[in-house]
């Protein structure tokens, strides 16, 4: 089975930050650590880390005409700020996989949604 770990910043510090900063040298090596490891994971495909729910734009087509918004489509304290996708086994692997992400622990969440095969 494939799925997508959507990775939940919640009040994760995230560097450039002074949340960041505050962090031990020890703390945010562990951070990195944690994240080097999630991605040589055997099956998981790494994403990327996402700008802030400000960057973004939405699209909407209505009755032809091309809508754009600026910002998420939906109003949301816990933004996604990465993915990842992982094969493995079955949904409870994913979650093994999920709680090991530093920012499940660090005040976020990790969604993790099966993928739709063809």
């Amino acid at each position: 089975m494939k799925f997508m770990l959507m990775i939940h910043q919640g009040t994760t510090p995230t560097p450039p930050s002074k949340e960041w900063d505050e962090l031990s040298e020890a703390e945010r090596g562990a951070v990195y650590a944690g994240y080097k490891a999630i991605n040589e994971t055997p099956g998981v495909s790494p994403g990327e880390r996402l700008q802030a729910p400000e960057a973004a734009v939405t699209v909407q087509v209505k009755d032809g005409a091309t809508l754009r918004t600026d910002g998420p489509f939906a109003e949301t304290k816990e933004a996604i700020n990465g993915y990842l996708f992982f094969e493995a086994a079955d949904i409870d692997a994913a979650v093994e996989l999920a709680a090991r992400i530093p920012a499940a622990r660090m005040g976020g969440a990790i969604e993790v949604r099966p993928i739709v095969e063809l």
